[in-house]
């Protein structure tokens, strides 16, 4: 019998104490690319990061996988701050995902050869670029879009129904791209949502615009000193 909620969590180093917190509802499984694996954990070879995760455990999964799973990183706080409380009204049924639910505060886009985002980015400094379109060529077989517009993270839910619309094949094949195509992991984290055929960011921001946070903003006391302080 397959679970109804499942919490996919892919790690590296991460200390996992939040996982106390998780609702006793979801099955919880650890897949760790650290030297050290826990006795609770499944051990990965440390290649592809969390997108290899990912679609490891969807291919071999894939007739068993929960009705709704939820994928994320080891830390997951950075993207997805109200995590817990998403996973709470999962567990509750106040949310319902019936195909695919993207979890984080800022929808973003970027070209096909990340030059917006991915270019300029910190922990980038060679200033490489991503190629969308072998990639897409790679995965998808088909050309890629000219942009993308995702959560940034890569951490989303998806239904048992939806995943499955894709072959255990796929999954495995997608898996060897995460392990060997350049930035393959960047990739993935642009067009999970197409990976399950569906648009993950639809009428979810604002007419022409590029950026959208789905997160309160609290505006602090002004004050003399700082007359339009605000904060996230």
């Amino acid at each position: 019998m397959t679970p109804p909620l499942e919490l996919v969590v892919a790690r590296y180093h991460e200390d996992l104490a939040w996982l106390r917190r998780v609702p006793r509802n979801f099955v919880v499984t650890i897949y760790n690319k650290s030297p050290t694996v826990g006795p609770a954990s499944l051990a990965l070879p440390n290649l592809g990061r969390e997108a290899h995760t990912y679609l490891h455990h969807l291919a071999e999964r894939h007739e068993s996988l929960a009705e709704l799973t939820v994928f994320v990183q080891g830390h997951p706080f950075d993207h997805a701050p109200d995590l817990h409380k998403v996973l709470r009204a999962l567990a509750e049924g106040s949310l319902t995902v019936p195909d695919f639910h993207w979890l984080g505060f800022l929808a973003d886009t970027d070209d096909s050869r990340g030059r917006r985002l991915f270019v300029p980015w910190s922990k980038n400094p060679s200033r490489e670029e991503l190629d969308m379109d072998g990639f897409s060529r790679q995965v998808f077989d088909e050309p890629s879009t000219e942009t993308y517009t995702f959560f940034g993270g890569g951490q989303f839910v998806v239904s048992r129904q939806r995943a499955q619309l894709r072959s255990r094949s796929f999954y495995a094949h997608a898996a060897d791209v995460a392990r060997d195509f350049p930035h393959a992991p960047h990739c993935f984290e642009r067009c999970w949502d197409r990976v399950f055929g569906v648009n993950g960011t639809m009428n979810r921001l604002p007419a022409g615009a590029q950026t959208a946070y789905f997160k309160p903003i609290r505006r602090l006391t002004e004050t003399p000193e700082h007359p339009d302080q605000h904060s996230l």
